[in-house]
């Protein structure tokens, strides 16, 4: 595994560290007047959530973990667990419902989703970028009311709630971005 420099850790790397597999999800550089400039680095770990603040200076050695990213089928949720299916060997893995957190609603029967290894153990798992849905319950259109940026609360067949432009009406598939939890365009 490559060693990086603390200097170079980066947003979404995974380290290994303290005999654990960590996440940097925040990185801030900070330059002292005194001493040397450090990385302070939020880090969350992969196998049982809890996180850490470390300070990493631009001497301090730190493994970098390349994650294996495999795209696997979602089948069915029991008791809070996923399972997916690895659709050329079809193995299964099961992974905690609470790992999508509050874009678990997006997760329909049969989507394909990416999930990350780390030497046969699944860690992660990340929906698609987009998801079509369909508005099951919205206002209906206001005459008048084009002005730019105004749009409207609607709730979608998997029970979230968006806000979509005026034209987007009921029963209407709509594509919804899964990182920004927003409206993307229609279906």
């Amino acid at each position: 595994m490559p060693k990086i420099n603390g200097n170079e850790i980066r947003p979404g790397n995974v380290l290994e560290h303290n005999g654990g597999l960590w996440a940097a999800v925040k990185v801030d550089h900070v330059k002292p007047g005194k001493g040397g400039a450090f990385a302070q680095v939020e880090l969350k770990n992969l196998r049982n959530g809890s996180k850490l603040n470390e300070r990493f200076r631009s001497a301090d050695k730190v493994e970098r973990v390349r994650l294996e990213q495999k795209d696997m089928q979602f089948l069915f949720e029991s008791d809070g667990i996923l399972t997916f299916m690895d659709t050329e060997t079809y193995d299964q893995v099961e992974l905690p419902s609470d790992i999508l957190g509050e874009r678990r609603p997006f997760l329909q029967d049969g989507m394909t989703i990416t999930v990350e290894f780390h030497e046969a153990e699944a860690l992660n798992a990340t929906l698609p970028q987009k998801v079509t849905c369909v508005v099951t319950e919205t206002e209906p259109v206001v005459k008048g009311q084009t002005a730019a940026n105004s749009f409207k609360p609607a709730v979608l067949d998997n029970g979230v709630k968006v806000m979509v432009p005026p034209f987007v009406g009921q029963d209407e598939a709509i594509i919804v971005n899964t990182e920004t939890m927003e409206y993307s365009e229609r279906a």
